[in-house]
């Protein structure tokens, strides 16, 4: 069976167990402006980029600072622990080498700014991407297409011979709508329905390359 032309990895959640990061940065900061974050704001925490989750906080918080002010110290605050603590999601190295192994091109597409993607790949490797692509590369981040389209612009590539490896709703929404196949490996409680081109897997662990060349050689639905 052949093999997918790409596979294009989200970061935070997917790859690098830093989405509780994210979520403890935002807390930290929602709590010095006086608000609680909770299960409700789930939604807009989670696989979003800095100015999203600012936005929110901003609409929520009463006497909030402003969206800027927001943005700064959740960025501060995240990257502080990110420089701290990176942690491979289990499956992903191994995954990530057999891709090498087989010759297939990779993609980072993280809705995270430069700054976290630069430090994330320091300590996993920049050697495992043809293209990494951060919030920052593209007009509009996800939920929006944009990210994955580029990235297989990138790599000369239809999204359509792409599989795109994500972990949350908004990011399989953005894969999904570039066009790509989607291998979806959930890291929080937030639930992603299956559907068409949307392939649903509990961990990195079960996937491998046969798995995936079959998501991209199916028939479109």
């Amino acid at each position: 069976m052949p093999l997918p032309s790409a596979v294009l990895f989200d970061m935070d959640g997917t790859l690098v167990d830093t989405e509780h990061l994210w979520w403890e940065a935002t807390a930290e900061v929602a709590a010095e402006v006086g608000y609680t974050l909770g299960d409700s704001d789930l939604p807009e925490v989670l696989g979003h980029a800095v100015e999203h989750t600012a936005a929110h906080l901003d609409s929520v918080v009463t006497g909030s600072p402003g969206a800027a002010v927001l943005g700064e110290r959740l960025n501060s605050a995240f990257t502080s622990r990110v420089a701290a603590q990176v942690v491979p999601r289990p499956g992903a190295l191994a995954l990530l080498a057999e891709l090498r192994d087989a010759a297939v091109p990779t993609a980072l597409v993280s809705a995270s700014p430069r700054q976290v993607v630069d430090l994330v790949l320091t300590h996993l490797g920049r050697d495992w991407f043809t293209v990494t692509l951060a919030a920052e590369d593209t007009e509009r981040t996800k939920p929006d297409p944009a990210p994955y389209l580029a990235a297989a612009a990138h790599l000369g590539l239809d999204p359509a011979v792409c599989v795109a490896v994500e972990d949350t709703p908004t990011g399989v929404a953005s894969a999904h709508a570039a066009g790509c196949a989607v291998l979806a490996v959930p890291s929080s409680d937030v639930a992603i329905p299956a559907g068409p081109g949307i392939t649903l897997l509990s961990s990195l662990l079960l996937a491998d390359l046969p798995l995936l060349a079959g998501l991209t050689a199916r028939p479109a639905e």
